[in-house]
This record gives structure tokens, C-alpha cells and sequence, in this order.
């Protein structure tokens, strides 16, 4: 068990291709770059959420609803920018 050689990498290439086809890989391939940014992006925010929750001073007695957050996509991608809403429960009991 060594490094990969040149004949197994082809190897591996055809199995791949083989397997999910030449039309979807260019598909599979910008959907796992758009998964990455945008979870690099949540990442992102949640860092800077935890910076700014821990105030100095404690919060007014007058409570405000929370901000509504946008997630940020890559730079021109304004189809996947969406407002995200926090979960209600609207089920009866």
C-alpha cells in the first residue's frame, strides 16, 4: 500500500465516470462547491453571532424581536441569497 500511481488514478477516473455517467458530473461537481460556500459563509456568520453575543452591558428592559438574518451566497449567485425565518410551532394541540 503505497502512493497512487498514474495508472491507478485513470483507473479510478473511468470507475467514476462510469458509475454516475459524464452529463452529472459537472452537476454533482458545482452543487458541492455551492454547498461549501455557502456552509463556509454559516460558518462565517456563527462565528461573528458568537463575538457579538456576549454584551458588556445587559440588554434594555424593552425586548425587541429578533433581526432577521440573510444567507450570503458567492459574490453575483443572487439566487440562492434567501431570508431565513426562525421555526414557528403552528401545530395545535
Amino acid at each position: 500500500m503505497g502512493r497512487l500511481g498514474p495508472t491507478e488514478i485513470i483507473l479510478i477516473l473511468v470507475v467514476i465516470i462510469l458509475l454516475f455517467g459524464a452529463k452529472k458530473l459537472p452537476d454533482m461537481a458545482r452543487s458541492l462547491g455551492k454547498s461549501a460556500r455557502i456552509l463556509k459563509s454559516e460558518a462565517k456568520a456563527m462565528k461573528d453571532d458568537n463575538k457579538s453575543a456576549a454584551p458588556a452591558d445587559p440588554p434594555a428592559t424593552g425586548e425587541q424581536p429578533p433581526a432577521q438574518r440573510t444567507i450570503q451566497a458567492a459574490p453575483g449567485d443572487v439566487t440562492s441569497s434567501r431570508p431565513v425565518t426562525e421555526p414557528t410551532d403552528t401545530t395545535k394541540r
